[in-house]
């Protein structure tokens, strides 16, 4: 036997039938658009957000890429500078001034023939310092249409010497040139370092 008689039946006496609206076929249509357009917007943003995110990825790996490739380039050009910082000395040191003496007379002589075309009349002289008169003498072309002066003057520095043609002048100074290449060498290397230093 069951129990079913002690229990209280909360059902309804009679099956009630469930109500069905009546919807007509154009509320559908316009349900059926309105979740197509929702779908679709949905799909659309999810497409634009997922290409923003790949150009800020993209964007990104390209700035971390440049940012590699100029320190790359600056680590470069600084160790290049290390490396030439020595050889810029021994050339203005040591390579520079014996190339310059070896060669100052040469240089005299040109720098005269320069200055006496069109002025082969006038009178031509050389002062150089004590000991550089010699070897400048045996320089000289012999075929200059009026003889060359030359005399020393002790108040000159080696590497240091006056032309003059008629009123025309010309100071050669092998000291002077070699400090401007230093300082030029100097200010080079310096404005390069600090370009590399602060980019």
């Amino acid at each position: 036997m069951t129990i079913a008689h002690l229990l209280e039946d909360f059902g309804f006496e009679t099956p009630a039938e469930p109500v069905v609206p009546a919807v007509s076929e154009e509320v559908i249509e316009e349900q059926r658009l309105a979740s197509f357009e929702k779908g679709y917007s949905a799909g659309w943003d999810d497409a634009v957000t997922a290409k923003d995110q790949e150009t800020t990825r993209i964007s990104a790996e390209l700035a971390n890429s440049l940012e590699d490739l100029s320190f790359t380039y600056h680590e470069a050009q600084s160790q290049l500078l290390d490396s030439l910082d020595p050889m810029f000395k021994v050339l203005t040191s040591a390579i520079l001034p014996d190339a310059m003496a070896a060669s100052f007379g040469h240089h005299i002589v040109d720098q005269l023939a320069g200055m006496a075309k069109g002025q082969t009349d006038q009178p031509m002289q050389i002062v150089v310092s004590p000991g550089e008169g010699a070897p400048v003498r045996n320089l000289l072309p012999q075929n200059f249409s009026v003889p060359v002066t030359v005399r020393e003057d002790s108040t000159l520095s080696s590497g240091q010497a006056y032309l003059s043609v008629g009123s025309t002048e010309c100071e050669i100074n092998c000291d002077a040139l070699l400090e401007s290449i230093q300082d030029s060498i100097e200010a080079f290397t310096y404005h390069a370092k600090e370009d590399s230093q602060y980019g």
